[in-house]
This record gives C-alpha cells, structure tokens and sequence, in this order.
C-alpha cells in the first residue's frame, strides 16, 4: 500500500478582505473620534469624518499595502454604497418623493442639461482641453460623479487615462463640497428664512456630484436635508440612461455609425431598488424595532463607503491631471453652486 504524504490546505482568502478590513478600521477611527466632545462640536456627521480619514490614510499608506487593499475599497466604493443606498429606501416613502413634486424632478432637468452643455463650451470651446476629457467630466459633474463617467466611458471610446483625470476631477471638487454644503446651508438659514432645510436638501441633490456626497452632505445639515437630497439625487441618477441613449445618438449623428458600445447603455439598478424598497416602506408593515436595526446596519454600510471613497482619492492623480481639467472642475463647480441655486429660487418661487 503507497501512502502519500498529507498535504497542508490553505482556506483561500479573497481578494477583497484585506480592503474591506482597511475600510473596517478607517470606519471604526472615524466612529471613535466622533466620540470627542471638540470633534462632535463641529457638526460632522460619520460619513463627513469617514471620507476625511479615509483621505487621510489613502494618502499616507505606502502603495503595496494600497494595492493589496485595492479590491475590497473598489467593493465597498460601489457595491457596498450602492447596498446601502437600496436600503436607505427603508428612510423614505412614496409621500416623501411624491413632496418634492415637479420643481424638484425639473430642477434636476435643468441642471443636468445645463452643466452638461456648460462643460462642453468651456472645456472645447474656451480652455481647448480634449474633447473625451471633457464630456466625462461633463457627465460625472452633472449626473452622479464617477459612476456617470465610468458609464460615460464606453459609449465615447475613451481610454483609461482620460476617464482616470475626470474621475480624479470630480471627486476632489464633489468632496469639497461635502464640507462647503453645511456651511452655505448656515449662511442661508440665516439670511434667507424662508428656505427650508428640506428645500435646501433638493438643491443639494440637485447639484452635488456623487451619490455618497450628497449622502454625506445631507447628512451633516439636518435629517430633512438628507431625505430630501437623497430622492432628488435618485431621480437625478436615473436620467443616467436616457443621458446615455441622447449621447450615442449624438455620436452617431455626429460620425455617422454607431459602436457596440455605444449601444449599450447601463441603467442604474441600484436607484430602481432604491425606489422599490421606499415602497415597501410606505406600507408601514416592518415594526420599529426592525426598522431601527435595519437602519443602523445602512449607517455602517453607508459609513464603510465613504471611508472607501476617501481611500481611493489620490492628491497625486489630481496633480498628473494638468491644470486644463481642474480648471474646467472648478467652473463647473462654481456654477453648480450658484447657478443651481439661482435655478431651484427660480423654480419654487414661480411653481409655488
């Protein structure tokens, strides 16, 4: 009889846990500094302060430890937000979407066609910048930041470097405005009285770049403010897709064929869940104690996201992008806060 020798068995370890871990830990820091009386002072909420120390250790960690950790931010910055963005439907019902009302879905239309064409002339026309560069900083800047740009990519043809400086774009100025937003709501509840923070919270989902901003910008002003940005910022997600279908037209128009990729259009599901769980809520069937766990457990999903956010913004991307780009983020920039709020006056002082 041949014995053969035993052999040691390893349990695979997956490719994301030790990001997933990073962000944990990340997650947990930003949880405990929370707990400082000075910290808390500061009206920063956990996803503020997630995004921050997150940014803190992204750009800190020596690029071996950042590339083993790699697969797990890229999870947690798109499945996990996204995760936590269905289940943040459990925070909204059918009454809460139904109240922003068409001021609310226009302000949207408005917006995103605007910044879009904006984009264009100033980036074509005015700083001579790339064409592709400068539509995916368009789409990311007026639709939902680099999750509009990575669907914006394919349809272009554009290669990794440009879609990796329009995403490096609208990350930098989307997460300054994290900070900027509860300070303009200060000054505006000051001076414009009749501006509620719910009103406040449309125009901040009219108008923020990403998703996981306008959660983490919302959430620092008022739980209002964050309901409300939330269901503007979803409606404002799901103009994604017929963005895309108008894009490819043009380009077809505009070269005279189409490409496979440009047929394929990538809808957002995530907001379509988003939509469906907020009417499983309005049914008011789920007890509180239940809803309560399962908001808490959204909070962390949510809170893991932004950590992963701020890992993955890197200061030496912004500097390889040039100053054309940034330029061109920055006036974009300006005019989604002015501009935007210009637009939502307008349209509730004329719909009201």
């Amino acid at each position: 009889m041949t014995l053969y020798p035993l052999r040691k068995t390893h349990l695979p370890v997956p490719a994301s846990l030790p990001g997933l871990l990073l962000c944990a830990l990340v997650t947990g820091s930003a949880l405990v500094l929370l707990q400082l009386p000075w910290l808390a002072s500061l009206g920063l909420g956990s996803l503020t302060l997630a995004i921050a120390c997150g940014m803190l250790v992204g750009n800190l960690l020596p690029s071996r430890i950042l590339a083993m950790a790699h697969p797990g931010v890229t999870f947690s910055k798109q499945r996990l937000l996204r995760g936590g963005i269905i289940l943040y439907g459990f925070n909204v019902t059918f009454s809460q979407i139904g109240s922003i009302g068409l001021p609310g879905l226009l302000t949207d239309v408005i917006m995103l066609s605007s910044t879009f064409l904006l984009t264009c002339f100033l980036g074509i026309r005015l700083l001579r910048a790339d064409p592709q560069t400068v539509w995916l900083i368009g789409a990311g800047s007026s639709i939902c930041g680099a999750a509009a740009v990575l669907a914006t990519a394919p349809v272009i043809k554009a290669d990794a470097g440009k879609v990796a400086v329009a995403v490096a774009t609208v990350v930098l100025f989307g997460t300054c405005a994290i900070f900027l937003y509860p300070l303009l709501w200060e000054f505006a509840r000051h001076s414009l009285p009749s501006v509620t923070d719910r009103q406040f919270g449309l125009y901040t989902g009219a108008t923020l770049h990403e998703v996981a901003q306008v959660v983490a910008a919302g959430h620092a002003i008022s739980p209002h403010a964050e309901n409300s940005a939330v269901v503007a910022k979803m409606l404002r997600v799901m103009l994604l897709a017929p963005f895309l279908l108008l894009l490819g037209q043009w380009l077809r128009h505009r070269n005279g064929h189409v490409t496979e990729e440009q047929q394929a259009v990538t809808f957002p599901w995530f907001a379509l869940g988003f939509i469906m769980i907020a009417g499983l809520n309005s049914l008011g069937w789920l007890p509180a104690p239940v809803l309560a766990m399962i908001r808490q457990g959204d909070s962390l999903l949510l809170t893991m996201a932004m950590a992963a956010l701020g890992l993955s913004t890197r200061i030496s991307e912004l500097k390889q992008a040039g100053r054309k780009p940034l330029l061109l983020g920055l006036m974009v920039f300006l005019w989604l806060i002015i501009g935007g709020a210009a637009v939502d006056l307008w349209l509730w002082h004329v719909m009201s």
